[in-house]
């Protein structure tokens, strides 16, 4: 009987470790790649690579550098000294906003429309007209509001300002310190603000589609929630065999002690 009793237990112990264990297949990301060993890539187009285009409510921070130190710049009327722009929230208090009609109030020039305008678009635009008034300058444009929020299953959920001109899925998840085990890398959800409400769009990072994505490129202000796989309360990340094999023991000497008092 206790043979029997050493079988079942033993039974069980694969049936848990089967069932517990998260699978290599759902962390692996892109799996499905299919490079030809011949060449050693493969290309994935995508359209959503294109440069942000400005949308009201937008903040952006407008820089105008002149040698020419003879005249005051009335362009920086807006701005602060380089020491009180240390702080993100510095620059943030005296950026441009675009407005509803998608103007920003600029010194000396008045209303600039800016909406729809790609960063350099507006650098190009503001360059002429800062010309008419000085020589020798120069114009740098940044988005301010370029954040990314990540929530769920990653090791440092948060909202993070990006410095860059775009940033993809995967570079979100390197900033987050990379989804834990228990992410389900197959249903990722992307919000992201619309003019008229709030779009969804759903990535699997385990396919190499993603790569071809709209969503795979984040925009400013995307929230980006990993959900937990199914039955992650009962799902270990490294199995915890010695207190199965405690628990084994425990009980086969219990069921022995048992034995042994019956005959």
């Amino acid at each position: 009987m206790l043979t029997d009793m050493k079988k079942i237990l033993l039974i069980l112990l694969v049936a848990i470790a089967a069932t517990s264990c998260v699978s290599l297949k759902k962390v692996r990301y892109i799996q499905d790649t299919g490079i030809n060993p011949q060449f050693g890539s493969k290309e994935y187009p995508n359209e959503s690579l294109d440069a942000y285009r400005i949308h009201p409510g937008d903040h952006l921070y407008i820089d105008i550098k002149s040698l020419d130190s003879k005249n005051s710049n009335p362009f920086q009327s807006n701005q602060t000294t380089g020491y009180q722009m240390s702080s993100e929230a510095s620059i943030y208090l005296n950026s441009y906003m675009v407005n509803d009609s998608g103007y920003i109030d600029f010194p000396v020039v008045g209303k600039v429309y800016v909406r729809d305008h790609t960063m350099e678009e507006v650098k190009t635009k503001l360059q002429k007209t800062v010309d008419e008034y000085f020589q020798f300058t120069s114009v740098s444009v940044k988005l301010v509001n370029f954040k990314i929020s990540l929530l769920g299953e990653i090791t440092r959920p948060g909202t993070y300002p990006v410095y860059q001109n775009n940033i993809n899925i995967f570079q979100a998840v390197s900033l987050g310190g990379d989804l834990t085990t228990f992410a389900n890398r197959a249903k990722v959800k992307v919000i992201r603000k619309t003019e008229s409400g709030s779009s969804v769009h759903e990535l699997n990072l385990l396919n190499s589609d993603i790569l071809t994505s709209e969503a795979y490129y984040l925009k400013p202000d995307d929230i980006v929630y990993f959900e937990p796989i199914g039955g992650r309360n009962f799902t270990f990340k490294e199995f915890p065999y010695a207190i199965i094999f405690s628990t084994i023991s425990t009980t086969l000497l219990i069921i022995n002690f048992f034995i042994v008092n019956k005959k």
